[in-house]
């Protein structure tokens, strides 16, 4: 976030960005909102000017493999794109809902009644069953214990600077024997494959067309010729899913406990807007609450998950931002920067979800999910699961926010996420057995 902003304010919307690996001086970051636009819509087609190359993510390969929608280019990401994108949409969508609800309540049902609530650690907890209940289409048994703990364990590589070094420094993956890095690293991955690749095996075996699951879904999948997925390209979709789905959105659920927590103002706007649901028990009721939505888009505005776009690769000579840029440079657009923007989030460092009912933002402008071809395929999950699991908490619990000092920002391996743990403790659970009011 301080290269960033150091960098924005010393050169504006577009600038070189020095890193550690690739070409230093070949990474463009762009802020302007239209010049994103452009990039973003110029990158498919005949005579594109630009691509979204899926290599440029190959440094995730080691942990999501590399037949998966990141890692696609041009014709097969768009035909993957075609099959796995129907279930995260539409009618398949709202069968996700009370699952959501249900297992939030069962996480929260196990909350001390006395005694500090790490807030993060309780969210991985409810994203990661989501995850194995709607994508995977786990909901008990040994396996679904064993993925659990194994994926769970995988997914803290990504929680530090420090263990996240595995990825971004690929000679620490070299297999030393079981005590190293690279060992450790091996085995969990054979641990985790061989689990995954026997549930689809099981699952093909056994075809059920009642099952409503993601992979379920992705398993009768065909393209236009009539290929479905592989088991290995479906466990590595299975992958993406994970680390797109588990740790993004337990990030956001934290932040936005925090931000209504700290704020009574927004607590008790959000709360007698809740209090003005008929019934609490359906999810569906939440998904249409006008401040609540506000409340969500402006935690994922404030500290965007995702900081980066994916990588855009000039391959014609083009002019942007009143600069000429060569084929062969890649363009990152800066979520962070934009949504830091003055013009359009006067304040922008200031927590007020009202900006999002004063004004429509284009999806340019506010984008934290990305936008275009590459724009994340669970992004309306991830916003389902975001309002369903914040409204089941706040309508059950009464909670105080513990932590005395600023929860600060900081990087979380790929992710942008907390420096230090949220805390809650618990001070009543809230009657939801009948309507909160009468209509």
């Amino acid at each position: 976030m301080g290269y960033l902003n150091t960098n924005f304010k010393r050169y504006g919307d577009i600038f070189n960005a020095r890193v550690l690996w690739g070409e230093s001086d070949g990474l463009i970051i762009v802020s302007d909102p239209k010049a994103l636009q452009y990039i973003l819509t110029h990158d498919v087609g005949a005579g594109k000017e630009l691509s979204a190359p899926g290599d440029a993510n190959r440094i995730l390969a080691s942990l999501l493999g590399e037949h998966n929608l990141l890692m696609l280019n041009g014709n097969q990401h768009r035909t993957r794109r075609q099959l796995v994108m129907p279930p995260f949409h539409g009618e398949r969508l709202g069968v996700y809902g009370r699952l959501i609800q249900e297992i939030t309540l069962g996480v929260i049902s196990q909350w001390p009644t006395n005694g500090p609530i790490d807030v993060r650690c309780s969210m991985q907890t409810i994203t990661m069953r989501v995850i194995l209940q709607a994508v995977f289409g786990l909901h008990e048994g040994e396996r679904y214990q064993q993925l659990e703990r194994l994926l769970g364990q995988r997914l803290d590589i990504t929680g530090s600077p420090i263990t996240s070094a595995i990825v971004f420094l690929p000679w620490l993956q070299k297999d030393l024997g079981d005590w190293s890095p690279g060992g450790k690293f091996r085995l969990m991955t054979e641990q985790t494959d061989r689990l995954l690749l026997a549930e689809i095996s099981e699952r093909r075996a056994q075809a059920d067309p009642e099952r409503v699951d993601i992979l379920s879904l992705l398993l009768a999948a065909k393209d236009e010729e009539g290929n479905g997925l592989t088991d290995q390209e479906l466990r590595d979709e299975l992958m993406m899913f994970l680390l797109v789905g588990h740790e993004t959105t337990a990030t956001a659920l934290t932040w936005a406990m925090y931000w209504v927590h700290s704020f009574p103002e927004v607590k008790q706007r959000l709360m007698a807007e809740l209090e003005t649901v008929s019934d609490p028990a359906d999810p569906f009721q939440f998904l249409q609450l006008p401040y609540l939505n506000a409340v969500c888009n402006e935690t994922l505005r404030i500290y965007p998950v995702a900081m980066l776009t994916f990588p855009r690769r000039v391959e014609v000579p083009i002019e942007l931002c009143g600069y000429q840029l060569e084929p062969g440079m890649l363009l990152m657009g800066a979520m962070y920067l934009v949504h830091q923007r003055e013009e359009l989030y006067p304040q922008p460092r200031e927590f007020r979800p009202e900006r999002f009912l004063e004004r429509q933002f284009s999806p340019y402008e506010f984008i934290p999910f990305g936008a275009g071809a590459r724009r994340c395929v669970g992004a309306a999950l991830a916003q389902y699961e975001l309002k369903i699991v914040l409204a089941t908490i706040l309508t059950r619990l009464d909670l105080n926010l513990v932590n005395k000092r600023p929860v600060k920002p900081g990087r979380r391996g790929v992710t942008l996420g907390q420096t230090s743990p949220v805390l809650v403790e618990k001070l009543r659970s809230r009657s939801v057995s009948k309507p909160l009011v009468k209509v």
